[in-house]
């Protein structure tokens, strides 16, 4: 009886030991990061396969057990939550691990508007995403500098971005003209042109260059803004005459930094000048004279 016995028990002794042997495990790092290799370990005798599974990817791989698994960078693309599981014999076993993103390597640059006129504060809105190498959201705070430049005139601003969104509100600058507007991070920048147009005409002046007995022909000095920008051809100039008659109006575009017009020659009349809400000088004609 006791020969059974030891009999059984060696029997059992060797198929838990067997088992013990073909017991597939798997560990795998938790600072992963996508596009650096990655090295797992595992445990175990005999073959078996390895999965990788993460966002959007899937890897398969079969391996000695034992043996330490290279994957390489650019097998491990995408950021995120992933499980390792290694099968082999009768086990299997599973772990959970996380990959971060890689180093900033692309940005996504939205610039808005297009098309704004100059000196307006907090006119021009950028927002840039930060991506590493494989398109993954780097949610690292990260600092994104962002530069406004018309010619020789540049204004810079740096703001951190926060899960992996910076944005930046700039004022127009006093210049017209095709504004370079660029976002970097380190070596990557990515750039937007931000068209800068003049803004509403100032102390805008006209006078007569010829009167006839039938007409009176009107012309504006050159039209400028504020800041001393040409106010850009096509915009329209309104010339309005008030007299006993009635009132007669034309509309005059700009062209080549001027305005001119011709209206009814009068004996008594007001001319007046204005270009959307701003005015310019008043002139009389036939009487008194004034803002001329």
């Amino acid at each position: 009886m006791r020969k059974l016995l030891w009999a059984a028990l060696t029997v059992v002794v060797c198929w838990l030991a067997s088992s013990w042997a073909r017991a597939a495990e798997v560990r795998v790092p938790q600072n992963a990061v996508a596009g650096q290799p990655l090295n797992i370990v595992t445990i175990g005798d005999g073959e078996a396969t390895l999965y990788l599974v993460g966002p959007g990817q899937v890897i398969k791989r079969g391996v000695r057990l034992g043996d330490q698994v290279q994957i390489k960078g650019e097998e491990l693309r995408s950021a995120g939550r992933w499980i390792a599981v290694i099968r082999g014999g009768s086990s299997s076993q599973s772990q959970v691990f996380w990959v971060q993103p890689g180093k900033p390597a692309n940005l996504n640059f939205l610039a808005r508007p297009s098309r704004v006129p100059v000196a307006r504060p907090g006119v021009i809105s950028g927002v840039t995403f930060v991506f590493d190498q494989y398109d993954n959201l780097v949610l690292e705070p990260t600092q994104v500098k962002f530069t406004l430049s018309v010619g020789e005139v540049s204004a810079s601003h740096t703001a951190t971005s926060n899960n992996g969104v910076a944005w930046v509100k700039s004022s127009s600058a006093r210049k017209a003209g095709a504004a370079q507007f660029v976002a970097s991070v380190g070596d990557v920048s990515v750039r937007r042109v931000v068209q800068q147009v003049a803004s509403d005409p100032c102390n805008l002046r006209m006078r007569i260059v010829e009167k006839t007995k039938d007409q009176i022909v009107l012309q504006t000095d050159p039209i400028r803004d504020c800041t001393g920008n040409p106010v850009p051809d096509g915009t329209i100039v309104t010339f309005i005459e008030t007299d006993s008659t009635g009132k007669s109006v034309v509309d005059a575009r700009i062209k080549k930094g001027i305005a001119r017009a011709t209206l009814p020659a009068s004996n008594d009349a007001r001319i007046t000048v204005a270009s959307g809400v701003v005015l310019g000088n008043e002139l009389r004609v036939g009487g008194a004279r004034s803002g001329g």
